[in-house]
């Protein structure tokens, strides 16, 4: 508005530099934080999250910014516990609410802020539901994350293709490497689709959502722990 003013050659209303000087305290107010008002609100560290099979090529940047070349972006993170609420009911549709008991891993104690993606996708990695976080693990215990929290799958059962998945990515934070990183997944086809619990196999990064690369992440018995229910109208 200040430029546009300076290069109108006929009168209108004018942004002036006294008007321009008046935004600097709000400006400055933006990058900074008050202790005393009315708690503490200093902004936690900046986390960088990858995309789908962007880690690969992340070591040789670390490695290249260690010695001065270039640089590491830091992107904020993406809140843990974006859930969703349960779709409204229709006649003769179900709805799926799958519970996320826990997870097994032999190194589940060295997890730092652990958080489940939810995802449904086609045959073709494409989402067909908005993409859930669960909130940060409760606790851990043993070689066990524990949740215990319900996700509310974000279409009817009736309405979801043919060769539907749905993807359960565990992710955690690196402080050494600045970044959110997928540590496995696990994956649930629509024939696994029925009330009660289940346990489903976990596998090796990066997420494979067209399922045609597969690799278990152990052949110990440690799987991700998961309770199904069928709402029906």
């Amino acid at each position: 508005m200040r430029s546009a003013s300076l290069q109108c050659t006929q009168s209108q209303g004018e942004f002036k530099l006294e008007d321009l000087k008046k935004l600097e305290p709000f400006i400055k107010n933006v990058l900074t934080y008050n202790k005393d008002f009315p708690f503490d609100v200093q902004p936690g560290p900046l986390r960088r999250i990858l995309a789908p099979g962007e880690e690969e090529n992340l070591e040789v940047e670390v490695e290249e910014e260690a010695a001065g070349v270039g640089s590491l972006e830091s992107f904020p993170n993406r809140v843990p516990g974006t859930l969703l609420p349960r779709l409204p009911s229709e006649p003769g549709m179900s709805l799926l609410t799958i519970r996320i008991d826990k997870i097994g891993l032999k190194d589940a104690g060295q997890c730092i802020d652990p958080y489940i993606t939810v995802s449904v996708k086609d045959l073709s990695g494409i989402d067909l539901n908005p993409v859930q976080d669960t909130p940060v693990a409760t606790r851990k215990e043993d070689t066990y994350i524990h949740f215990s929290v319900d996700v509310e799958i974000q279409r009817h059962i009736e309405r979801l293709p043919k060769g539907v998945a749905i993807f359960f990515e565990l992710k955690h934070y690196k402080p050494k490497k600045r970044f959110t990183s997928t540590k496995c997944f696990a994956f649930m086809e629509m024939d696994e689709v029925k009330p009660g619990p289940i346990v489903i196999e976990l596998y090796k990064k990066p997420t494979d959502f067209k399922r045609k690369k597969l690799q278990l992440l152990t052949k110990k018995p440690l799987y991700l722990h998961l309770h199904q229910t069928l709402h029906r109208d």
